[in-house]
């Protein structure tokens, strides 16, 4: 039995139930990874919802979030955003022309450089990058908030400790 019950069975106790003694695992790391997963995949249906209510997709989301962070005027040149969002050249040209007829962003000339090409996030982009983040950011601080802060703490602590081991174990990164 697990060490941590409240009384309260979620659904990954009844999937647990189901299959002690018919499959070969270790009850509290399929505890572990099974509700992690859930709490991935509820996240991910949540932020997918936020980034609909603003009229975005999660590749136009995440392509003024790489220019968001970029600072005032959020300018990357395109090879620079196609290498952070692991995309091929023609592929970051598809994206950004769709970007660029929303008006979320624009392709400027270089000042130093009249070559050189930079993207850069139009108001009407930073203003859609905005008000999704707030509606991700609501998703994220209902879901942890459950939590006192100590214990937020904790469970960073502990997550960090496993990421720091699967990615010294050299596994898949996204």
């Amino acid at each position: 039995m697990l060490a941590y019950n409240d009384g309260v069975d979620d659904s990954v106790d009844r999937h647990i139930a189901r299959w002690r003694g018919k499959a070969p695992f270790d009850e509290r790391v399929e505890a572990v990874v099974t509700r992690m997963q859930l709490l991935v995949k509820h996240v991910s249906q949540a932020k997918d919802a936020a980034l609909a209510a603003v009229g975005l997709q999660d590749f136009e989301f995440e392509t003024l979030h790489r220019l968001s962070s970029r600072g005032e005027g959020g300018r990357m040149t395109p090879s620079e955003l196609a290498a952070e969002l692991k995309l091929s050249p023609a592929g970051m040209t598809g994206r950004l022309d769709t970007l660029e007829k929303a008006g979320l962003v624009r392709r400027v000339r270089g000042v130093d450089d009249r070559r050189r090409v930079d993207v850069e996030l139009t108001e009407r982009g930073h203003a859609a990058w905005l008000k999704a983040m707030g509606l991700r950011g609501k998703v994220e601080d209902d879901m942890v908030g459950v939590l006192g802060r100590d214990d937020q703490d904790t469970l960073a602590a502990l997550l960090k400790r496993l990421l720091l081991h699967v990615e010294s174990q050299g596994h898949p990164k996204k």
